[in-house]
């Protein structure tokens, strides 16, 4: 119950909006707002945004489990994205020949190799029910024909099911797989040391912004290359150790409910990038 007089006060929305959601379980940034706005109403109270509502999505990161540059585990991870205020996390672990035998992910057995590579994945997602962000598979696949990275979202099991047979027969032959899977191909850090963009026919998007402290990725460079070709443009913290966490990413009025959605909206251009602005450790 409120009394006195109307105030005027400068409120960070999008902050307590993004509590409201996690308290509550809502996926809509109107729903929260609209509750919050109603009760400030009634309570005499002038909202004035500091910000429009939106829901912050990291589209790449690292476990330790799989990739093996990686350092943090599940509970590690959580804990920062959730002080940085993220909505959802996609795992995007290394898919390559070195991460495979780290993680002791035997390619000699038959049956699909897809669920032993996607851990990483399911380690957060079970993780993340008690901090309510979400998290969407995904993985950074190298072919054995150069030091190239891709970014796949959106893809069903059997895309990956055979990892020896994927990376031996290269990009030219992935791309139209994953396309007919219905996935999403984009190439992050195409100028960083040792790559080279991929030719612009087999991508669908380019990382033009990666924030890893560790590399220079040339994102001007990248943007550039993404702008000459009407490629998909992406944001990723490219987060592997303490310090690297929720430094970009994407912003996105509608918070999707699994990779597949998160493909969907990455096609739809309907998000913003994020600048630098969180990096507690």
């Amino acid at each position: 119950f409120c009394v006195g007089t109307l105030h005027s006060v400068q409120l960070d929305t999008a902050a307590v909006t993004a509590g409201v959601n996690r308290r509550y379980g809502y996926t809509n940034r109107s729903t929260a707002a609209l509750l919050i706005e109603n009760a400030a109403g009634f309570c005499g109270i002038l909202i004035h945004q500091k910000e429009e509502l939106m829901y912050r999505i990291e589209t790449h990161l690292h476990t330790t489990y799989i990739s093996r540059c990686g350092w943090l585990g599940a509970e590690a991870i959580m804990k920062y994205y959730t002080a940085c205020g993220y909505d959802a996390s996609c795992v995007t672990d290394h898919y390559n020949r070195e991460c495979v035998d780290y993680a002791e992910i035997d390619l000699t057995t038959p049956g699909s190799k897809t669920q032993a590579f996607l851990q990483g994945y399911h380690r957060l997602k079970k993780v993340s029910e008690k901090y309510n962000i979400r998290v969407y598979a995904g993985a950074e696949l190298r072919f054995d024909e150069s030091d190239n990275d891709y970014l796949l979202y959106g893809f069903h099991d059997a895309l990956l099911a055979d990892p020896d047979r994927v990376m031996r027969e290269g990009l030219a032959a992935f791309a139209p797989q994953y396309r007919a899977d219905g996935a999403l191909l984009v190439q992050p850090h195409p100028f960083r040391q040792k790559c080279t963009p991929a030719p612009a026919e087999y991508l669908d998007g380019i990382e033009v912004l990666n924030l890893n402290p560790r590399h220079d990725s040339h994102n001007d460079l990248a943007l550039a290359y993404a702008r000459e070709h009407h490629l998909i443009m992406t944001a990723g913290s490219d987060c592997h150790r303490p310090g690297d966490q929720g430094t970009t990413g994407i912003l996105s009025d509608t918070l999707p409910e699994d990779s597949f959605g998160l493909a969907d909206l990455l096609r739809s251009g309907n998000y913003t990038i994020i600048h630098p602005e969180c990096t507690e450790d």
